[in-house]
């Protein structure tokens, strides 16, 4: 019986031939990946153990990304601890002030996750870089602890939904619009503690950053991770910046599968996740004069520099509406660095925007936009729960670049092709 690509890497990384799903397994990490929310209780964790050394002090990667730079007392005394662990450690991939970026855009960036890899993060969307084609999950702190100091995580192997994505595209639809369709069409169990594997031609056509979107978002169907097959567009992308030698494996012909969806693409237009589930899935056209207060475009999601070119794009020439904040995030500061070269940023000022150092910030309500109470956001981020980015009774709208910033220009959630 053949195997899944994820099944071949786990399997791999275990000196086994093959593994099955529901099989207990510790296979060896090759990224061990906290932040400097999650980090503290890992390290404390990794202490606990006894273990002096960290099994690998290059495989280990702590970014301080989500409340930095530094908004309180608390979130200082957090990095600081982190900080001085990574210094006694001699932690390789320690990232903060002019280096930190948000860490799913960083670390591709840097060359750090490759293909074949098994990842294991402190933060639920460490399943990014399934589309790199390596297994890529979120665990505890007490696993990243752990890992620490093994240099394994114990898990068990998921069973794996096939999607099959057919069709042509329509104006203006991207990753974003098919992961949230797709979380749509399944719910946020629809995957649970299951692979998303997507294929099909309209997945081959796409380029990487719409595809770090997509697998980015595999947790918010319950996925235990997402996967893309690797191709020549992610040698391309990895063969520029990787640290070190990779293998790429592929799922066999008759690899057996738990379940296979198919989606026509031709049927989707530009989504919006309303309040207060990314599931809330629908054509963000059908939604008649939702007034909004906040737009936010950045992320882990959809902060990279393409996702700005194309709000750049949009919002050249014209300004955001008077009633609507517009917060700018690049993800990176080679992303900021890209944009400012290319004239973006000056775009988006002269738009109206606030442009913002990489940070996680706005998206878990941590600083840098939080909402007030009666507040509606549309914004390029993963999460609508109830508070999520600030006040209970305040909304997200989750939806693409290409969406947020037509709604900040119109005041309302709106579909690009109302701007003429």
């Amino acid at each position: 019986m053949g195997l899944t690509i994820t099944e071949k890497i786990l399997a791999s990384h275990c000196g086994k031939k093959f593994v099955e799903p529901g099989e207990f397994i510790e296979p060896k990490v090759d990224i061990s990946l906290s932040n400097d929310v999650t980090a503290p209780l890992a390290i404390k964790e990794f202490r606990s153990t006894g273990t002096k050394k960290v099994f690998d002090k290059n495989k280990i990667a702590l970014v301080m990304d989500h409340f930095t730079p530094n908004k309180d007392i608390n979130s200082a005394q957090q990095v600081k601890y982190v900080r001085e662990f990574a210094q006694e450690q001699k932690i390789k991939h320690y990232y903060e002030g002019g280096n930190v970026g948000v860490e799913h855009a960083l670390l591709p960036e840097k060359g750090i996750v490759v293909p074949g890899d098994i990842v294991v993060g402190a933060d639920s969307h460490t399943c990014t870089y399934g589309a790199l084609g390596a297994f890529a999950t979120g665990v505890g702190s007490t696993d990243i602890g752990a890992s620490m100091a093994t240099g394994k995580v114990w898990l068990k192997v998921p069973q794996t939904i096939k999607f099959v994505y057919k069709g042509k595209l329509n104006k203006w639809v991207s990753g974003k619009d098919l992961i949230l369709y797709t979380i749509g069409k399944i719910g946020v169990d629809g995957a649970l503690y299951k692979t998303m594997e997507f294929t099909g031609e309209v997945i081959n056509k796409l380029p990487m950053h719409e595809r770090f979107t997509m697998a980015n978002m595999a947790i918010e169907a319950g996925g235990k991770s997402g996967i893309f097959h690797v191709d020549k567009k992610t040698v391309d992308y990895v063969s520029k910046r990787a640290l070190r030698k990779f293998k790429i494996f592929e799922s066999d012909k008759d690899a057996k599968y738990c379940d296979i969806i198919e989606i026509n693409c031709s049927e989707i237009y530009p989504q919006i996740s309303a309040p207060f589930l990314p599931s809330n899935a629908k054509a963000a056209k059908s939604l008649k004069k939702t007034y909004i207060n906040q737009v936010v475009i950045g992320s882990c999601t959809n902060g990279r520099i393409e996702d700005l070119r194309i709000a750049a794009g949009i919002l050249k020439n014209k300004k955001v509406n008077p009633n609507v904040r517009t917060l700018i995030i690049p993800a990176t500061p080679a992303v900021y660095s890209d944009a400012l070269k290319e004239g973006l940023l000056k775009i988006f000022m002269d738009a109206g925007c606030v442009v913002s150092a990489p940070t996680c910030g706005p998206c878990l309500g941590g600083h840098m936009g939080i909402l007030a109470a009666g507040e509606r956001c549309v914004a390029t981020t993963n999460r609508n729960f109830v508070g999520r980015m600030g006040h209970v009774q305040s909304e997200v709208y989750l939806a693409s670049p290409a969406v947020a910033a037509t709604s900040a220009i119109k005041g309302y959630v709106a579909d690009p092709s109302e701007i003429k």
